[in-house]
C-alpha cells in the first residue's frame, strides 16, 4: 500500500514540474495548430462548395447569402482555436514565471527580515571627525582651499 495521501493522478507529475508543463502545453498546441490548419482547408473548401451551389429562380447573390452563416460558423470555431492556441503558449509562460517566483521567495524573505532588523536596530552614525584637528595632519589630502581659475599652480585646467 502507498504512503501517499493522494490518489495517483495521470497529470499531477506534469503539473508540479514548470518543464513537463511546457512540453506538455507545447504538444497540445501543436496538435491544435493542426486542427486550425486543417479546419481552414475545411473553411475555404466549404465557402467554394456552398457559394457554387445555385438553385434555380436564384439570383446572383442567393447562394452567398445562404452560405454566410456556414462560413460564419466555421470563422467562429477557427478564432476559438486560436485563441486556445495563444491561451495555452500564455499558460505556460505565467508557469515559468511562478516557478520562477517560488524560487526567489526565500531570498526575497530574508531581505525582508534584514531589513527589518536594520530598521529596528539603526548603526550609530560615526561622529565626524573635528575639522580643525584635519588641518593639523597636514595640508596635502587632495584638497585644498576654492582657487581662481586663473591661479591653478601646476595643475590644468578642465
Amino acid at each position: 500500500m502507498s504512503t501517499d495521501p493522494l490518489p495517483p493522478a495521470p497529470l499531477r507529475d506534469v503539473a508540479q514540474n514548470p518543464e513537463a508543463t511546457a512540453r506538455y502545453l507545447a504538444a497540445m498546441q501543436r496538435t491544435l495548430l493542426d486542427i486550425e490548419k486543417n479546419l481552414q482547408t475545411l473553411a475555404v473548401e466549404t465557402r467554394l462548395h456552398c457559394r457554387g451551389l445555385h438553385v434555380d429562380g436564384d439570383r446572383w447573390y442567393h447562394a452567398r447569402m445562404r452560405a454566410l452563416p456556414v462560413e460564419k460558423a466555421l470563422q467562429d470555431v477557427l478564432k476559438h482555436v486560436n485563441g486556445l492556441s495563444k491561451g495555452l503558449e500564455k499558460t505556460a509562460y505565467k508557469r515559468n514565471a511562478f516557478a520562477d517566483e517560488v524560487k526567489k521567495l526565500p531570498g526575497k524573505r530574508r531581505e525582508k527580515e534584514l531589513e527589518k532588523q536594520r530598521k529596528k536596530n539603526p548603526k550609530q552614525l560615526q561622529v565626524a571627525p573635528n575639522p580643525t584637528q584635519e588641518g593639523a595632519q597636514g595640508q596635502n589630502s587632495g584638497y585644498s582651499v576654492p582657487t581662481s581659475i586663473y591661479d591653478l599652480g601646476s595643475r590644468e585646467s578642465a
